[in-house]
């Protein structure tokens, strides 16, 4: 979106479409990307993995439609799809279009990006193998992702069998997310469960400053609390370490319940961190307010446009649902107001 004008009612909306080389003439499956060499980051799994230059984008993606990275689509190629893509199938000289539309609202959906994993120095992501982040670990127990579900250390492939949890990485830190991401608790106690279930030998450490489970979620965590195989450490880590030959990670961290500082090695570490919405970065181009993180202001009043779910503030699905079908109805009200 690149230009919105207008009133409630009455928008006028200037978005540029970007090329996907597909023309969707006829449908394509995977042989044909099988049949290329170029690959690209695949970006579902968080760079976990590549796909080929010609790729379905996810599971869920509308519409169903393959896509084609034409920066990453080496010449040899463009040779090979020129001569087995069927005929039509492929575009290779789309380019950006320009589309103008009239709409009577907007709703605002645009989600959220964890927070920059490298920003936080002390806790080696990005330098140590091992240290991933919430959202790769749940690429990891997905059973379509790049492991086939197995949750295995990205340094040599091996199950993971010690995992440490550690809360709050980058939030409620006034050097990074100054506020709570509401969800990041209840995604590692999940994942601390996927741990459990997929290997009953397992063990899982989570370092916290509290623990914030919401409503009847709760029980969730009394009920993990019963799993002898699942500690809960009260402190925030303050630096992370790598073992060089075996790529084990050690934690420093202050046990204060305890009061001592254990020092504990674990085969791998997930990095709980927060969310920033996508505004943060690319405003919508019409006069909004933002608030000093970037979600849109919840006090804005602007008849027509309708903000939802992590565009408006960290929550979690069943509250970004409820509130995106609240977003539609008050969009339908304002049409028919129209």
């Amino acid at each position: 979106m690149e230009q919105v004008s207008g009133k409630a009612g009455n928008f006028e909306v200037k978005i540029k479409k970007r090329p996907r080389y597909v023309t969707g003439q006829c449908s394509l499956d995977d042989s044909l990307a099988d049949q290329l060499t170029s690959e690209r980051p695949d970006d579902v799994n968080l760079g976990m993995g590549a796909t080929k230059a010609l790729y379905y984008p996810h599971d869920m993606a509308y519409p169903p439609l393959h896509m084609l990275d034409r920066d990453a689509l080496s010449e040899s190629d463009v040779q090979t799809l020129t001569e087995v893509a069927p005929p039509g199938a492929i575009d290779l000289a789309m380019t950006d279009e320009d589309v103008e539309l009239d709409v009577g609202a907007i709703i605002v959906a645009t989600g959220w990006r964890p927070y920059d994993a490298t920003k936080l120095d002390n806790l080696g992501f990005g330098r140590y193998e091992n240290v991933i982040t919430n959202v790769m670990m749940e690429r990891l127990a997905d059973p379509r992702g790049p492991t086939g579900g197995k949750i295995v250390r990205p340094s040599d492939g091996a199950n993971a069998v010690n995992l440490a949890f550690v809360q709050c990485a980058g939030s409620r830190d006034e050097n990074h997310l100054p506020y709570c991401s509401a969800v990041c608790c209840m995604a590692s106690l999940k994942q601390a469960r996927y741990l459990r279930e997929s290997n009953e030998d397992a063990r899982a450490t989570v370092f916290y400053i509290d623990i914030r489970t919401i409503g009847r979620l709760e029980k969730f965590y009394y009920n993990l609390l019963e799993d002898t195989n699942v500690s809960f450490v009260k402190g925030k880590v303050a630096k992370i370490t790598e073992n060089p030959e075996s790529k084990d990670l050690i934690l420093e961290v202050e046990d204060t319940i305890a009061g001592h500082k254990p020092e504990q090695r674990f085969d791998m570490v997930v990095l709980a961190t927060g969310i920033v919405p996508n505004t943060a970065d690319v405003k919508i181009p019409f006069e909004l307010e933002y608030d000093e993180y970037g979600f849109i202001d919840g006090a804005t009043d602007v008849e027509g446009i309708y903000a939802a779910g992590c565009a408006k503030h960290p929550c979690d699905v069943s509250r970004a649902t409820k509130e995106s079908t609240a977003a539609a109805l008050k969009a339908i009200q304002c049409i028919n107001r129209g």
